[in-house]
């Protein structure tokens, strides 16, 4: 899923104004980070009028990066849209992208910062798993992934600051590369780190359209 947090409140006022808002959630990933689901969305309203600022309407989209799905939903808000001057969207960058093509005349705020495609660990805890580089390695490492859980993105074995098994860059957090070696000797594939693996390709995650 996509991790998402909600931006501080006094940058959401900044970017809001005294003008009428229209505040817009998603089902799916903003939900289950608690960042933009309908509670979320209820309590941002009810901070927004605390502040004076009128909030036309509200919806939680299924989901918000799901135009055609967007349209179907929205039609039952057309009056409240029309009296906002601004859309505050609580999902992803995408779910965001998605409600500006949409309204092109609005200002869109985005409520959310997207931050990586990750796993649910426990209730309100979550851990990077994938940038979307366009090239998985996974197989090359056990399952493991240094472009994503490693803060340098090394391909060819640990970095020379990690120490027992902890990352350098926050000791608090395991160095991939130290499950990666842990992972691959368990399964007797400890041969497959020999290969020296060429830099990145990130123009592989240039993709922009894709029609399938």
């Amino acid at each position: 899923m996509i991790i998402t947090k909600q931006k501080p409140l006094e940058e959401i006022l900044r970017n809001i104004g005294p003008k009428p808002v229209f505040l817009v959630g998603c089902s799916q990933c903003a939900t289950l980070c608690h960042t933009g689901g309908n509670d979320e969305v209820i309590a941002l309203k009810e901070q927004l009028t605390s502040k004076n600022i009128p909030v036309s309407g509200h919806v939680v989209l299924d989901p918000a990066c799901h135009r055609q799905n967007n349209k179907r939903i929205l039609k039952d808000h057309v009056e409240e849209l029309k009296k906002s001057e601004k859309i505050l969207v609580l999902a992803c960058g995408n779910g965001i992208q998605t409600i500006a093509g949409l309204f092109p005349e609005k200002q869109i705020i985005a409520g959310t910062d997207t931050l990586f495609l990750g796993e649910i660990l426990h209730a309100s805890e979550y851990q990077k798993r994938c940038v979307m580089c366009g090239e998985c390695l996974l197989d090359l490492f056990g399952g493991l992934c240094p472009v994503s859980q490693c803060p340098k993105s090394m391909l060819n074995g640990p970095c020379g600051g990690s120490s027992h098994g902890a990352c350098e860059i926050n000791p608090q957090v395991e160095c991939v590369w130290d499950r990666i070696i842990q992972h691959l000797k368990k399964q007797g594939k400890l041969h497959l780190l020999t290969v020296v693996q060429p830099p990145k390709n990130w123009s592989k995650a240039g993709e922009i359209n894709r029609r399938i």
